[in-house]
């Protein structure tokens, strides 16, 4: 049976037959726009529809009701789709590089960042239902984006399958390497250091260890840490290459928007 037709997630969608009737053709527009021909369109709008119209489906004081669903659900399913796009992708197209490399590339090409700078390339602002009072803001982080481009994803995959929403993507991630971005994986202390600038204004430093081994055949153990909080641990016949494999762990670590600032006090140095 096609899932999008028992998906109880597109019954939420009756909520918004009263919503700005001005708007009703936006999923279409955008499917037009995109070449995709939904077999469900219902998915599509549940895709465009961020949780901000929560407050106005439902009276101040109240839930909603479990079936009054907005994009998070197709978020979290997109996310996982466009992991496996992206991995499948540079596994093809990056047939030497190792397991940390790799990783590293992923990081680079599926982070937050990127994927509005995706949606921003299709205007799916101007497809978002929002809330009143809400708006997409011009910040290159701007998180309901990057959302909202995951949940089209989800739907599209679960309309359409597989094989379509890798369709989709493929030009995404084919500019993404062609213009260098998931290259910065062979620079990890580089992109380490941007990512955790760009996230918490912070730099990540770098301590050694343990050396061991002849003076020809030296081996460096190195930890990389966030405000003493360790991200990765990385070994080699150096110093720096010590250094490149613990932002290789690091940046692993920091896949799927991973915090390391949550939780406990940061622990000193020892």
């Amino acid at each position: 049976m096609d899932p999008a037709q028992t998906d109880p997630d597109t019954t939420a969608l009756a909520a918004l037959e009263d919503q700005d009737a001005r708007d009703e053709e936006r999923p279409a527009r955008l499917a037009a726009a995109l070449g995709l021909a939904f077999r469900n369109p219902d998915l599509l709008r549940l895709a465009l529809t961020h949780r901000s119209v929560l407050h106005v489906w439902v009276p101040p004081g109240t839930l909603p009701p479990a079936p009054l669903r907005t994009n998070e659900r197709l978020e979290f399913l997109g996310d996982a789709v466009l992991g496996m796009a992206a991995a499948e992708f540079l596994y093809a197209r990056y047939p030497d590089a190792d397991e940390g490399t790799l990783t590293a590339r992923r990081v680079a090409l599926v982070r937050a960042e990127t994927l509005v700078r995706w949606a921003r390339q299709i205007d799916l602002a101007d497809s978002l239902y929002l809330g009143t009072g809400e708006r997409v803001t011009a910040s290159a982080r701007d998180r309901m984006l990057a959302g909202a481009f995951e949940a089209l994803v989800g739907a599209i995959f679960l309309d359409q399958g597989q094989r379509a929403a890798r369709r989709f993507l493929r030009p995404f991630l084919t500019r993404e390497t062609a213009d260098g971005v998931a290259d910065i994986g062979a620079n990890p202390k580089g992109r380490l250091q941007e990512l955790l600038q760009d996230r918490y204004r912070l730099a990540p430093a770098y301590r050694t260890l343990a050396a061991d081994g002849p003076a020809h055949a030296r081996s460096f153990t190195v930890e990389v840490a966030l405000n003493r909080r360790p991200l990765g641990v990385g070994t080699g016949g150096s110093k720096r290459d010590a250094q490149q494999a613990a932002a290789i762990a690091a940046l692993a670590l920091l896949a799927d928007d991973h915090d390391p600032l949550a939780g406990d006090e940061p622990t000193a140095p020892t």
